[in-house]
């Protein structure tokens, strides 16, 4: 089995990927705008780097989703890792319980010690520092393919309406080029029933003017034709590259729901042990140290999380992460269970941390 890769080679890569990502996405942008306004006659060999570059997008493209998914589902797995310490604090250990048959007092010592020494804190103050991480990435590459994905959307509308004045150019030169042969026949059909040499000899002129003519419109409708066949195959490249823009934007969108709501958990989760265990701890997340959350910290602040508001949000995050990133579907959650025990409450939260 595969080793999964750590998160901090993932991001390195992911972040590195997108520079890559946008610098293909932005030349492919220029090149429709440019095809917009020009009609990008260039020579086969440009055209044909200029789809290796649509091509490479596409490729980084979907290299860059898989690295977002699998890091997102990682923070999922990492989260319910350390869940499951802090459940495992409910509890005691066999040696607990043997030392508890001498001396409850030296047990419960021996529990806020086991409990103190977890490094709980600071594996979630880790994870708000992923979550604020990859949530910084995801949300600036959202804001830049939304702008390349306008641009590029305004301008194939543009060549998409060339294109159709193009195909209609084309009719009006096939209907003139009946009409010119048209002409060329009714004249030869008059050639020697009229008049005398001179006027056949003027009509036969006016046969091969009117011929003449006809092939010259058919050699622009020949041309016009072949360029429509060309823009519609430009056409149907740049739209492949407005749709995948459009994708990630989906996919971003449905990312930065679920990391919002992972980060409400890990708030949840965090306040739970300061409240517990650590007081005083509140104070080091701040929406200064982790500004790409700063919503959820937001709420954290003024006290305004509530883990049963969550349970139907944290839900419809899940099925769209699963629906956009099916490969790590059953890497996390899907069975909707509460990170609050509802059925049972006491002075302190109790704690039900579902296993991913």
């Amino acid at each position: 089995m595969r080793k999964a890769p750590s998160f901090d080679s993932q991001f390195e890569a992911a972040d590195a990927l997108v520079s890559t990502l946008r610098a293909d996405a932005a030349a492919c942008a220029a090149f429709i705008e440019h095809f917009a306004r020009k009609g990008a006659q260039s020579d086969d060999e440009a055209i044909l780097a200029q789809r290796d570059r649509f091509q490479a997008f596409a490729t980084a493209r979907l290299e860059f989703d898989g690295l977002l998914g699998e890091m997102v589902a990682g923070l999922d797995r990492m989260t319910a890792e350390v869940s499951a310490d802090m459940d495992s604090f409910r509890g005691l250990t066999a040696r607990e319980r043997l030392t508890g048959w001498f001396s409850r007092q030296r047990m419960w010592r021996l529990h806020r010690q086991r409990v103190h020494e977890a490094p709980v804190i600071e594996r979630l103050l880790d994870l708000l520092s992923k979550s604020n991480a990859i949530t910084g990435l995801v949300g600036g590459h959202r804001e830049f393919a939304l702008a390349c994905h306008k641009a590029a959307e305004s301008d194939v509308v543009t060549i998409v309406k060339q294109r159709g004045r193009l195909v209609g150019a084309i009719d009006i030169a096939r209907l003139r080029m009946k009409e010119m042969k048209a002409k060329a026949l009714t004249r030869q059909g008059r050639i020697g029933l009229y008049g005398g040499r001179a006027e056949w000899e003027r009509m036969e002129e006016e046969r091969r003017a009117l011929e003449a003519e006809a092939g010259k419109i058919a050699e622009e409708e020949l041309k016009m034709r072949d360029e429509s066949q060309r823009r519609e195959g430009f056409i149907t490249m740049f739209q492949e590259f407005v749709d995948a823009l459009n994708s990630q934007i989906g996919l971003s969108n449905a990312l930065l729901r679920k990391l919002s709501i992972g980060t409400e958990e890990r708030l949840i989760i965090y306040q739970a042990q300061v409240d517990t265990d650590v007081p005083g701890s509140k104070a080091k997340i701040t929406q200064q140290r982790y500004p790409h959350i700063a919503g959820p910290i937001s709420l954290f602040e003024r006290g305004m999380l509530v883990p049963q508001d969550i349970g139907l949000r944290k839900a419809a995050a899940d099925a769209a992460f699963g629906k956009k990133f099916a490969a790590f579907a059953e890497s996390h959650d899907a069975t909707g269970a509460p990170i609050i025990d509802l059925t049972q409450r006491s002075s302190r939260f109790r704690l039900r941390f579902a296993r991913f």
